[in-house]
């Protein structure tokens, strides 16, 4: 047995089969905890104290609070703190502002955030000019899950240049570090960009590696939407690497695919290239277990060579849930001026190949990260069912990999990436994020037609040592915190 102390235990979980987060192979065992700290884990019958709450486990896989590495849930931790779509997967720590979009450091008048930023919301949602003031609103709100924050691009270069169609100025790039350099002393742990947005699309490898060195200075991370993710995935590669590198900051390639028919098997190009890059420099990629992608209506990514379904549109709601061939034929129009039409919209994209994905999921490199969009009326399926879909389906019923695999992608690999030291394993010392499954049954309901369907299997979690959520209705507390190093 491994022990941090031997003053009794608030919690001791008996009988459960311990998959700790690190890929080892499981075992059936016990864990302690005391506070918010697992104090102790050993094989059954090694916990000899009782504890204040005694749980049997037995049947039940005990595995670390899985870790979202890739959400767009910046807003919704505040407005709907209960993260019911998030804790009911298991999820108890969510990476927030990815892809260049963060409600840090930009505010809008009451003009309409321009796309991609209206993902998170109206101009209203943006109120925080430093990361110090979204840091308090977390702890003010303490939502069910932890917080580990990125800055975007788009979002400094909206709150610093009058003009954000041309390569920022040395004293715009001065201004922004500045702001990243106050968001990393407040707590954030790294930055992104996204680059394949208008908000983003000017800036060069020059500015991007600029900015990258005020986050290398604080040992943050870099996160990119690359520019390209079809026909030019290679050379944004090659361009995520090499700015990376120039920044001295590790890489995270965002939710990597090949996308558009055209592209479809290029992983078997792209998985060995970064495979051989990250040889040389710290780099891994997030992945949705999904063939569709979502984000914002985009004229450019109109095609008929693939399905698109329409996730919002504020012109026409009744168009919601709706694929845009459909729409553009009961109009009688073509599917370029039906998208016209929706304007301002959100879509889902039919963009990839199974294959692909499930190359991506398997390589060693990647994370698990849903890419969820919270605030879409009719929102893609993996906002709700990302989790349980790579532990069931993709797990237990492909058997892509084994269940102690699923876990790292989900744990103790994102909290190493993204440098949550002590989090993401169960083992003395370590915060008590820990969620209980049925590792029979666990599963994801969410499809694209009913995507808002709560996941089956997960049976409790629990967050900095508060029981957070339970399947059987048992009392529960929100006790999320802003995480990073240490924390």
């Amino acid at each position: 047995m491994f022990s941090q102390q031997d003053s009794k235990p608030d919690w001791v979980f008996r009988n459960a089969r311990i998959i700790d987060g690190t890929g080892a192979p499981s075992y059936l065992g016990e864990v302690a905890v005391r506070g918010d700290v697992i104090t102790a884990v050993g094989p059954v019958g090694t916990i000899l104290e009782q504890g204040t709450n005694e749980i049997d486990l037995a049947g039940l896989a005990l595995a670390p609070g899985f870790i979202d590495a890739h959400t767009h849930d910046d807003r919704i931790v505040l407005d709907a703190p209960d993260m019911l779509p998030k804790i009911s997967q298991g999820v108890t720590t969510v990476v927030v502002g990815n892809c260049g979009i963060s409600l840090v450091p930009v505010q809008f008048s009451s003009e309409p955030p321009p796309p991609p930023m209206n993902l998170l919301g109206n101009a209203a949602s943006y109120q925080f000019p430093t990361f110090a003031d979204y840091a308090a609103a977390i702890a003010s709100v303490k939502p069910a899950i932890n917080v580990a924050a990125l800055i975007g691009h788009s979002a400094l270069r909206l709150a610093v240049m009058p003009d954000i169609t041309v390569k920022a100025t040395d004293a715009e790039i001065a201004r922004m570090g500045d702001m990243l350099t106050e968001a990393m002393e407040n707590g954030a742990v790294g930055w992104s960009t996204g680059l394949f947005y208008p908000t983003n699309a000017a800036a060069d490898a020059d500015e991007v590696a600029a900015l990258g060195r005020y986050v290398s200075e604080h040992a943050g991370v870099y996160a990119t939407h690359m520019r390209n993710e079809f026909e030019n995935v290679l050379e944004s590669i090659d361009e995520s690497v090499a700015t990376a590198k120039n920044a001295g900051t590790p890489l995270i390639i965002s939710h990597h695919k090949c996308a558009g028919v055209e592209n479809w098997g290029r992983t078997e190009q792209t998985l060995p290239k970064i495979a051989a890059l990250a040889e040389e420099h710290p780099i891994n990629f997030d992945v949705y277990p999904y063939s569709a992608g979502s984000t914002n209506l985009r004229a450019d990514l109109m095609t008929d060579t693939y399905p698109i379904m329409i996730s919002w549109s504020e012109p026409h709601p009744e168009m919601t849930g709706r694929y845009i061939v459909d729409i553009a034929d009961e109009w009688g129009v073509d599917i370029h001026t039906a998208t016209s039409r929706l304007q301002p919209a959100g879509a889902i994209y039919f963009q990839m190949d199974e294959d692909d994905v499930r190359r991506v999921l398997s390589s060693d490199l990647s994370m698990i990260g849903s890419d969820g969009l919270p605030h879409d009326v009719h929102p893609h399926p993996r906002l709700w069912g990302t989790f349980p879909r790579v532990l069931g389906h993709y797990s237990r019923d492909v058997g892509l990999f084994n269940l102690e695999t699923a876990v790292h992608k989900m744990t103790g690999l994102t909290a190493k990436v993204f440098g949550l030291t002590r989090r993401g394993e169960i083992a003395p010392g370590k915060f008590a994020d820990l969620v209980a499954f049925h590792p029979d049954t666990v599963g994801d309901l969410a499809t694209y037609e009913s995507p808002l369907q709560q996941s089956v299997g997960i049976d409790w979690v629990m967050v900095n040592g508060a029981l957070s959520f339970s399947a059987n209705g048992a009392p529960t507390t929100r006790a999320g915190r802003l995480v990073h190093r240490d924390n």
